[in-house]
């Protein structure tokens, strides 16, 4: 059995509770913190659960705080886990750049495990995701871990995406907002994986969701991906791309519901307003609820 989870704060909210845990993680060797959201449902037993990535400069309180993704939660009885988004601590930010958000750093782990100097031994974020951090909450928690869908934001939606094609079977249920869909053709996503994974570039295809995607033998997540994209974000053109992996889905007859927004920018504003869709969107694949992914952009 894995050490329990140290409980650092637990709010009531909507009829259940949003909570903020810290704990030990075998695979980064220093202690990390997540929150989850547990609906009213989960004082009767195990409860279906989404996990959500951040972006940069996020932390595990940023979903929290700014999604407003509780109410609706609560509403569909589900769990929402959200993990930090990297390493922390004083080993983890004495790295060379390792406090610049903006350098692959701190609030930039890209949700892949590193491969090169001085990142690989704490930034392996696949991996706690992964074989520490679902498996412990499904132990610990009442989160039903056979029944998961996963998510995020930005940096986030990258590693929903790329998670979710490199672990087949895991998830049910997959979307995004404003996903870096094809990092190897984009500033962020060159910069983070030349750091994280070296020069040799067919490294990068493996965590890239577009190549991954273009070479499934068949449609891996047949009830739909969800993305939706802000047409204000201005990130969209140089780092975003999401017409790429929009040809790729095609390509193999991977259903795809991508919605383009008019007006909206890269925050969480943006995130706000299609949440509770994000939610329905997973609890019709999680709990066989009506869907509601085809609904009309606004």
């Amino acid at each position: 059995m894995s050490p329990p989870f140290e409980l650092l704060g637990s709010h009531s909210c909507f009829g259940g509770e949003q909570r903020f845990y810290r704990h030990d993680s075998a695979a980064i060797g220093l202690p990390m913190k997540f929150a989850v959201y547990l609906p009213p449902q989960a004082i009767q037993g195990p409860v279906p659960a989404v996990l959500y990535l951040a972006g940069l400069t996020c932390n595990e309180e940023t979903f929290a705080i700014k999604a407003g993704a509780q109410r609706v939660a609560a509403e569909l009885g589900l769990a929402v886990i959200a993990p930090d988004t990297s390493p922390r601590g004083e080993a983890a930010e004495s790295l060379p750049g390792a406090t610049d958000s903006w350098d692959f750093g701190i609030g930039a782990g890209f949700y892949l495990d590193a491969t090169q100097e001085p990142w690989r031994t704490h930034w392996r974020m696949e991996s706690y995701l992964m074989n520490d951090l679902l498996p412990q909450v499904a132990e610990q928690l009442p989160v039903d871990g056979k029944r998961l869908g996963i998510f995020g934001h930005s940096m986030g939606g990258h590693g929903a995406l790329t998670l979710a094609l490199r672990h087949p079977g895991r998830f049910r249920s997959v979307s995004a907002f404003a996903p870096l869909c094809a990092p190897m053709q984009c500033p962020w996503g060159t910069k983070a994986f030349s750091g994280y994974l070296g020069d040799d570039t067919t490294i990068w295809l493996e965590h890239d969701a577009t190549v991954l995607m273009q070479h499934q033998p068949i449609a891996p997540y047949p009830g739909v991906i969800l993305i939706d994209q802000g047409l204000a974000d201005k990130f969209l053109a140089d780092q975003l791309h999401p017409q790429l992996l929009e040809a790729a889905c095609a390509a193999i007859g991977q259903p795809l519901t991508l919605r383009r927004h008019a007006g909206y920018d890269h925050g969480y504003y943006f995130v706000q307003s299609f949440m509770a869709d994000h939610l329905r969107h997973h609890a019709q694949q999680l709990l066989a609820l009506p869907s509601s992914a085809e609904a009309p952009a606004r």
